[in-house]
Parts: structure tokens; C-alpha cells; sequence
């Protein structure tokens, strides 16, 4: 019994667990389980003095703790904002890259004879003008000093009718103007230098669209030596007052309430075209109902104050001839509200393209020369 159960002389001692600062890897350890692990081991202090800037990447690229200090937070972004890439600077000798928008600079330089047309698809872009840019809403939008030059060439071929001044004595001084105007628009395409300085002088008076192409001056006197030239004493300067007081009020009235009404072509709408023809109506009332009698130049005119219809219409109605006609009010309101019809249907419409100075009044002019034709 005693050599079957026999106890040891030495009893064996387990001694108590060593603490962290004991923990060698070539010290003896006793098996301990993992909660008294995790309960004994205590994790490194954070520091939370600012580290010293490292050019290793791969410090910089290890995981750290985070701190919630807001001294050390401030510190960590003053230092990114510092290592922020800096934007790259351009060569001095670099050429600066277009945006595709207009650049006033880049229209004073006359590169090529349509330089306009490269940087703005506009039909009359701002920028190409220097007065148009100091004054945009008196000059560029409203076209101010243009429109009282167009007005006033109507309130000049009145005074000259008041005065008996006939129409075969204004067609050659016309002419006379149309010659050199045009010539000086020629050179001052073929020159530029002489073309800025043209510029500089009558900006006011062009549309920026007409930097590239022919002044609307030249389109004017040739339409008026036209229908002063080959039409009658009273369509000739008839049709130069619609093409003055029409033209304007079509052109005010459609920029500023064109676009709250139905659009007739491009550049033209239906509050423009209505404008023309009510001041068309009233210039016909006015020179036939007023000036012809007041002053009574009326030798050689087509419409001296009655309308009679063709024999052709009144054959089948069997009216004779006094029947047929009409004058005084009737007569004048009858002209009056066709020279409105046809001034504004002369405004609107589109020929070839060409400059609606010319058309306006030629238009015109063949309308009332043809209706006066018929019916009187």
C-alpha cells in the first residue's frame, strides 16, 4: 500500500502570475487563461505630442490611432492644409487657352476679315464696338442714336415737301451722297487701321454687325434714290416716310414686346409687324389727309382723293362710274389702312437677304404704285 500510493518529497509550487513589467520572453510563464490575459495586459499610453514630420512612406502609411485632443486635431490639420499640393505655374511664354466665350481684347485684333463671326455665333455680339460697351442699354439695346437718324430723315422729306422741293431735285444730291459713302465703307474694309478709326467716330451709329459688313446708310440712300427716282411724285416720298417712321417703330415695339407674341420669321414678330402697320396707317392719314391739302403740291400725284373700281369689276356689277368710286374719308381711310397692310408686310418679309433699308421702301413703293394703278 505504501509503495503504491507513495508521496513525492518535494511538493510541486505553482507561483502566482508574473506582471507586465516582469513579462520576458525568456522568463518561466504559468498557463493562464484568456480573460486573466486581456485583465492584465494594459495597452500603451497615446501620446499626444505632435509627432516629428517623417519622409519614410512608410510611417505615413501606417494605421494610427486617432486622437480626440483638439489641440493635437488643429495641429494635424494645419499640417495637411501645409502639405496641400500647390498649383503649377504657367510659363511666362505660354498662350493663354480660349474658353470659347467673347473676349472684347480678342475682338479689337482684326486677325482676319470675319473675325466676329469666330468668336459669337450673335448676329450683332457686344464687344466689338467700344461705345456699345460703356453704353449697352442706350446704344447696343435700344439703338437710340440710330433710331432718331432713321426718324428724322422722315421729318426731312416732309419739310422739304412743305417748301415745294420736288422729288426730281433730291434724287441727284442722293446719288451725289450714296457715291462716296460707299466708297469709304470699301476702304475702310480693305484697311483696318481706317476702319477702327471709322469706328471710333460713328460707332454710335452702327450696329456691331456692321463692323463686318456694309453700313446701313449706304442701303438707305439707295433705297430712297430708288423710289424717288422711278416712282410718282406722291409714292416716291410716301414711300420714304414708311421706311423712316415704320422701320422704327417696328424695330422699338418688337424688342420690347416681340417676345410675349407669335414670331413671323426670325427677327420678326407679330407685335413688330403690328406696330409698322398702325403707323403706316397713320402716315398715310396724316401725308394724304393732311399735308397734301395744307400745302397742295399735289401735281403729278397718282391719288388726288377718289377711288374708282376697274371697269373690269364694274361691267359684271353694272355700276357706272360715279357709282363705283368712293372719296373724301372713305377714300383716304381705304389708302390709309392699305398703305399700313403693305408697310408692314414689306417690314416682314425676307428677300434674299437683303438689308430691309432697301426693301422697306421699294416694297412699298410698288404696292401703293400698283394699287393706285387699279383704282384710280
Amino acid at each position: 500500500m505504501s509503495q503504491q500510493y507513495q508521496v513525492p518529497s518535494t511538493p510541486r509550487v505553482i507561483s502566482p502570475t508574473p506582471t507586465p513589467t516582469e513579462n520576458r520572453a525568456d522568463s518561466y510563464f504559468a498557463p493562464i487563461n484568456r480573460s486573466d490575459a486581456k485583465r492584465c495586459t494594459s495597452p500603451n499610453a497615446i501620446s499626444e505630442d505632435s509627432e516629428p514630420e517623417s519622409s519614410d512612406s512608410s510611417l505615413e502609411k501606417r494605421s494610427r490611432a486617432r486622437s480626440r485632443s483638439p489641440k493635437t486635431h488643429a495641429k494635424l490639420q494645419k499640417a495637411g492644409t501645409s502639405k496641400a499640393p500647390q498649383p503649377t505655374k504657367k510659363p511666362p511664354n505660354s498662350a493663354p487657352v480660349s474658353n470659347g466665350h467673347l473676349s472684347p481684347s480678342s475682338a479689337a485684333s482684326p486677325s482676319s476679315s470675319s473675325y466676329w463671326r469666330d468668336i459669337s455665333r450673335s448676329p450683332s455680339p457686344i464687344g466689338l464696338i467700344p461705345i456699345h460697351r460703356h453704353w449697352r442699354s442706350f446704344v447696343h439695346r435700344h439703338e437710340i442714336p440710330r433710331k432718331v437718324l432713321h426718324l428724322s430723315i422722315g421729318f426731312f422729306t416732309l419739310h422739304l415737301y412743305s417748301r415745294g422741293t420736288t422729288a426730281a431735285t433730291i434724287h441727284p444730291w442722293l446719288l451725289g451722297a450714296f457715291i462716296p459713302i460707299a466708297s469709304i465703307d470699301y476702304a475702310r474694309h480693305t484697311f483696318p487701321s481706317f476702319n477702327r478709326f471709322y469706328i471710333r467716330c460713328l460707332g454710335a451709329l452702327m450696329r456691331e454687325s456692321e463692323v463686318d459688313g456694309y453700313n446701313g446708310v449706304i442701303w438707305y440712300l439707295l433705297g430712297a434714290w430708288t423710289v424717288l427716282r422711278f416712282f410718282p411724285k406722291d409714292v416716291g416720298p410716301m414711300s420714304v416716310l414708311l421706311l423712316s417712321w415704320c422701320d422704327t417703330a417696328a424695330s422699338t415695339v418688337g424688342r420690347l414686346y416681340g417676345r410675349y407674341t407669335p414670331r413671323i420669321r426670325k427677327g420678326k414678330s407679330l407685335a413688330g409687324s403690328a406696330a409698322a402697320m398702325v403707323v403706316g396707317l397713320l402716315t398715310a392719314g396724316m401725308f394724304y389727309g393732311w399735308a397734301v391739302p395744307k400745302f397742295g403740291y399735289n401735281e403729278g400725284f397718282m391719288f388726288t382723293g377718289t377711288l374708282t373700281l376697274p371697269e373690269v369689276l364694274r361691267e359684271p356689277l353694272k355700276l357706272t362710274s360715279e357709282k363705283g368710286s368712293v372719296g373724301g374719308w372713305v377714300a383716304l381711310g381705304i389708302v390709309s389702312l392699305w398703305s399700313g397692310f403693305i408697310a408692314s408686310a414689306s417690314e416682314a418679309v425676307d428677300i434674299f437677304g437683303w438689308d430691309d433699308n432697301v426693301t422697306i421702301p421699294v416694297l412699298s413703293g410698288l404696292g401703293l404704285w400698283g394699287f393706285f394703278k387699279v383704282f384710280c
